[in-house]
């Protein structure tokens, strides 16, 4: 079992960045892969990045490649979500997931909101 809670969302004006952390409970969270999804107002829940439980291999979804990094310290439990150059468009409710070994995202924190201004 692993509880996952979420922090660091807020307000921010575009052309802003915020740093998105995820704590996680429990003693082998090197072996669970981990990801950030968002849902807006209105829209489904959709993938923003993920990186892998084994060699750190990370991808993105093509509307935050070059803007976001997610990146993970095991000794912390801590996954994090560096979004720079925001843009109006990535307000949403922010939620972390955890994989065992890559499978399913079995686990989710209860999300954090960030909302960007023009």
């Amino acid at each position: 079992q692993v509880q996952l809670v979420e922090s660091g969302g807020g307000l921010v004006q575009a052309g802003g960045s915020l740093r998105l952390s995820c704590a996680a409970s429990g003693r082998t969270f090197s072996s669970y892969a981990l990801a950030w999804f968002r849902q807006a107002p209105g829209k489904e829940r959709e993938f923003v990045a993920r990186i892998s439980w084994n060699v750190g291999v990370t991808s993105y979804a093509d509307s935050v490649k070059g803007r976001f990094t997610i990146s993970r310290d095991n000794a912390k439990n801590t996954v994090y979500l560096q979004m720079s150059s925001l843009k109006p468009e990535d307000t949403a409710v922010y939620y972390c997931a955890a994989a065992f070994q890559g499978g399913t995202y079995r686990y989710w924190g209860q999300g954090t909101q960030v909302t960007v201004s023009s």
